[in-house]
């Protein structure tokens, strides 16, 4: 099994910054062969992809509408990813998940691809 633990959501006004985490553990988890990643679900809609990141590799996609906003990365050491979220908009407001899955490939269709592992969430709230 893999845990992970996300961090960092809140309440921020329109065009800041703000920054999850996602600490993972278990015994299952080795760090070279997964991928991470961030998925979102706003109020009445589905989940959807937001990013992700081939942590040997450190190949990433993203989703169109945080391209250029949002950089996925990851520390080694702590086995934790990040998303830092810039220029944050109203319509960024969802309840952001981290998830992780067994990848060897870094191919970006993969990446979006379906994930096994999942946190509990952390609520993002972008006001005007």
């Amino acid at each position: 099994q893999v845990q992970l633990v996300e961090s960092g959501g809140g309440l921020v006004q329109a065009g800041v910054s703000l920054r999850l985490s996602c600490a993972a553990s278990g015994r299952t988890f080795s760090s070279n062969s997964m991928a991470m990643g961030w998925f979102r679900q706003a109020p009445g809609k589905e989940r959807e992809f937001v990013a992700a990141i081939h942590w040997r590799t450190e190949a990433t996609a993203y989703t169109d509408s945080v391209k250029g906003r949002f950089t996925i990365s990851r520390d080694n050491a702590q086995n934790t990813v990040y998303l830092q979220m810039n220029s944050l908009k109203l319509e960024d407001t969802a309840v952001y998940f981290c998830a992780a899955k067994v990848l060897n490939s870094p191919l970006p269709a993969l990446l979006r691809g379906q994930y096994y592992y999942w946190g509990q969430g952390t609520q993002v709230t972008v006001s005007s």
